[in-house]
């Protein structure tokens, strides 16, 4: 009899998928699963109650699969026991399943981390863990809660259409290769947790999730549940549908851009072909010719701003990237210009 067999977990999954059924979770990324070749599918778990579901459901309801499932784990270090703890339950619950398990451990990193150096961290094994199996598709467990928490975050940080419509369901990743999977973003956490409960399921708390250090645990325990006592309508709920309704925007606009096609062949930006056009779409066309460039330096948000006004203008001028280079403007182009040779 196989580890497998004797393991609770596979009983778990097909109770959970019981409640947790196809029609609850994103329907754009079902119909893509449901498509989907012989890849493996890479799966990252935290240990948490969501990516512990999320791994559950996938194994319930794409059994074909269930042999190309790789269970991902990061260990950051910084919970010491703790930490060490979260990655024994993965590596049971992996066993449980039968699945692959990927374990990465950060070498050298800062004893306190901040939120994006360890989500740097992660993010860099979840892509080398891609590689080595040859994998497109990254699966991760956000779900409603953590839609409502980014919107609140991103709008205090003044993003755009693009940033508070994340985390999206599906997001191609600049490679133009991998694709980040996010099938749980119709369910709230209380939902997904008390389903996982339901089932006799189990995950592990981390216990900084409860620090007041980091912006996205205050934004969750503090200001979340005063926004929804505000409100007479199910706020987070709302937030999930700004999320859609600003993520059609923002592919309007990149449809928009690509209809008038304002870079040419050489990677110059043309201003005469933005002439006229709204303020938004002069910005998107910016943004994304310096996201062309191999170097663009390290623009802030007031130069990027700058940069925008001297290209409306259009009067010939120079505009520095640092030592990576120049931005010139010149008979109704724009382009990027290397620093001369001393």
């Amino acid at each position: 009899m196989s580890a497998s067999s004797r393991s609770p977990w596979p009983r778990v999954a097909m109770k959970l998928a019981g409640a947790i059924t196809k029609d609850h979770l994103h329907p754009e990324v079902v119909a893509l699963a449901n498509g989907a070749g012989r890849r493996p599918w890479i799966v990252a778990v935290s240990g948490g109650a969501d990516s512990v579901a999320l791994l559950l459901l996938l194994w319930a309801h794409w059994a074909p699969r269930r042999d190309r499932l790789v269970l991902a784990h990061f260990d950051h270090r910084v919970r010491g026991a703790a930490s060490a703890a979260d990655a024994r339950f993965c590596q049971r619950l992996a066993d449980g399943l039968g699945v692959i398990f990927e374990s990465g451990k950060w070498q050298g990193g800062p004893q306190d981390p901040s939120e994006a150096e360890a989500r740097a961290a992660r993010q860099q094994f979840l892509e080398t863990t891609r590689r080595r199996h040859r994998a497109r598709w990254i699966w991760t467990g956000h779900q409603l809660d953590d839609v409502a928490e980014t919107l609140l975050m991103r709008l205090g940080r003044g993003s755009g259409t693009a940033g508070l419509s994340a985390p999206r369901p599906i997001q191609d990743m600049a490679d133009g290769v991998s694709r980040r999977l996010r099938p749980l973003l119709e369910l709230r956490s209380k939902e997904i947790r008390a389903a996982l409960k339901a089932a006799g399921g189990r995950w592990r708390e981390d216990q900084s999730n409860q620090s007041s250090r980091f912006l996205r645990n205050r934004v969750r325990s503090d200001l979340i549940p005063l926004w929804e006592n505000a409100m007479d309508r199910d706020a987070v709920a709302g937030a999930g549908l700004t999320r859609r309704l600003l993520d059609e925007d923002n592919a309007a606009l990149d449809a928009w851009l690509d209809e008038i096609g304002p870079i040419d062949a050489l990677g110059r930006l043309s201003l005469h072909t933005l002439q006229d056009r709204p303020v938004a779409v002069w910005r998107r066309a910016l943004r994304r010719w310096l996201l062309l460039q191999i170097d663009p330096g390290d623009l802030s948000r007031q130069g990027f701003e700058n940069l925008l006004a001297m290209a409306q203008e259009g009067r010939t001028r120079r505009f520095s990237l640092g030592r990576s280079g120049f931005v010139r403007i010149r008979r109704g182009w724009l382009f990027f210009e290397q620093p001369s040779e001393k």
